[in-house]
């Protein structure tokens, strides 16, 4: 849109049209320039002198991996961990779940910390200076066109023995029609952008892949096979652990909070990572007795979702590989406030 509308400008200079339809193209252009990426002013931030014996296993975890070391950590209420970039040298902040933390047994922890920093490696071209600004631009103005260019309110009926209700009448017909033709406009932009960014993803669909299970291997060189492979085994009690921390925090607020324990923090994550140990002992007797399918499938016979079926390569491609045993060690239990504060 920019350079369209830099040509449509300097080429047609000399008429009226060509310059006013450049600046349309340059004012949506300019909107959705790339930015830098910054850390979520909602989160909270750690740096080294903060936490000493985080930044250690991070450090020692990023050099096994083979990837730049984080500078900065932000702690989140999802089951996930990922890397995010900020500022114009494109920093690394890694943000951390302490729900999956606190899930995690110690090694599984370092495979998640590891596969997350595998992802972040240049491999990826959608984590790319390039490529990534561009999804997250295209991303955000179809989302912002779609939530702006709905349909057009219907016209008003107008009484007719109103004052000069024919005038308003008539007003109101080509105010709605030039609003029809806006939205038009909006919904070619937004069909474009939707393009351009499908066409992004199909594109760059292998290098990602690879790039995945690269981070797999990554993670079984340093935590070690069987826990890389828990680590993603664990990611199907997300929602059973969601579930469970409202309960907890539930009780924790309403039946025990006169009481008031200084180790209340620890003791919440303690019951969250005893619930995770429980239900991963279900899962595996379940399995034990009824052996699953290779793949979860919908009614028609086609995957229910592509995760799954990512998640279901990739544990059969690590299940076929040697087994490693773990190149890095961690002992510690969970993220007491320590961490967390």
């Amino acid at each position: 849109m920019f350079a369209g509308g830099v040509v449509m400008i300097v080429v047609g200079f000399q008429t009226l049209i060509q310059p006013l339809l450049g600046l349309l193209l340059l004012s949506p252009a300019l909107v959705l320039r790339p930015r830098p990426g910054r850390l979520d002013p909602e989160l909270p931030v750690l740096r080294e002198a903060d936490a000493p014996a985080l930044f250690e296993l991070l450090h020692r975890t990023a050099d096994a991996v083979g990837v730049r070391r984080v500078e900065a950590v932000q702690f989140t209420a999802d089951f996930s961990v990922d890397v995010h970039h900020y500022g114009l040298r494109r920093k690394r902040c890694l943000v951390l779940g302490l729900p999956l933390w606190a899930a995690h047994p110690p090694q599984q922890r370092i495979a998640a910390v590891a596969q997350a920093l595998g992802r972040s490696a240049p491999g990826d071209v959608r984590n790319g200076a390039v490529v990534g600004s561009a999804l997250e631009s295209l991303t955000a103005g179809s989302w912002t066109m779609r939530t702006g260019g709905g349909r057009a309110a219907a016209a008003p009926r107008v009484k007719t023995l109103v004052w000069y209700a024919e005038e308003v009448d008539e007003g109101s017909r080509r105010f709605h029609a030039r609003g029809r033709r806006v939205g038009w406009l909006i919904w070619l932009l937004r069909k474009a952008m939707t393009g351009t960014a499908r066409l992004l993803l199909r594109l760059t669909r292998p290098t990602a892949r690879r790039a995945l299970f690269e981070a797999d291997d990554a993670a079984a060189r340093t935590a070690s096979s069987q826990a890389t492979v828990g680590a993603l085994c664990d990611r199907r009690l997300e929602a059973s652990i969601g579930r469970e921390m409202h309960r907890l925090v539930i009780e924790k607020k309403t039946l025990v909070r006169a009481q008031a324990p200084e180790g209340a923090q620890d003791d919440f994550w303690k019951s969250v990572a005893e619930h995770a140990a429980r239900l991963r002992e279900q899962e595996d007797l379940a399995e034990s007795s009824e052996p699953e399918p290779s793949a979860p499938e919908s009614p028609g016979g086609a995957p229910a979702s592509t995760s799954h079926i990512s998640d279901t390569l990739r544990l059969a491609r690590l299940a076929h590989a040697p087994q490693r045993p773990p190149a890095s060690r961690t002992n510690s239990a969970c993220p007491s406030r320590r961490w967390s504060d």
